[in-house]
């Protein structure tokens, strides 16, 4: 017999399988945890004194507060998570100048140069040239080396990736 679990337990499973944060990002979710944990006693004691007006199930500023509290809740469990299981990016480039995690690749594709930013999933945005090391430009970089070339199908057309600089 399967346990029933509530609809708000099926979100909380961390997935923990890409867990390469810049110490940039670390920063930054410190200090929404921080400011998170500042926010948090307003909302109690918003949640106690709503709770005194009355019935609960009118009350319309109680169920915002106690909404406003779960969300609160939920985001600190969300970043201690991510904090505890965090894998530091250091910048640079692998064994013998390799792309890897935190490495700048600079790359040309149809005569266009371009610089490309290997991350991991939590920080990936294509359009600043911030790429996931599982996405399938990402994974065909890695562990590659300058002068390499690497192609892709994309849509039925093979594009070539050629590899000018590491950093």
């Amino acid at each position: 017999m399967q346990i029933p679990k509530r609809k708000s337990e099926s979100h909380r499973r961390y997935d923990d399988s890409d867990s390469y944060l810049t110490p940039e990002r670390i920063s930054e979710l410190e200090d929404e945890l921080g400011r998170l944990n500042r926010t948090r006693p307003k909302v109690v004691e918003e949640l106690t004194v709503t709770r005194e007006m009355g019935d609960l199930s009118e009350n319309a500023a109680y169920q915002h507060a106690k909404g406003r509290l779960a969300g609160i809740d939920r985001r600190v469990f969300e970043i201690r998570e991510k904090l505890k299981h965090a894998v530091v990016i250091e910048r640079g480039t692998g064994v013998g100048g390799t792309v890897r995690i935190g490495s700048a690749v600079t790359v040309t594709v149809n005569g266009k140069e371009r610089t490309l930013e290997i991350t991991g999933s939590e920080e990936a945005d294509p359009g600043t040239g911030k790429i996931s090391y599982r996405s399938p430009v990402g994974a065909a970089l890695m562990s590659k080396k300058t002068g390499d070339t690497v192609t892709l199908t994309i849509n039925d057309k093979e594009v070539v990736y050629g590899i000018v600089a590491v950093e």
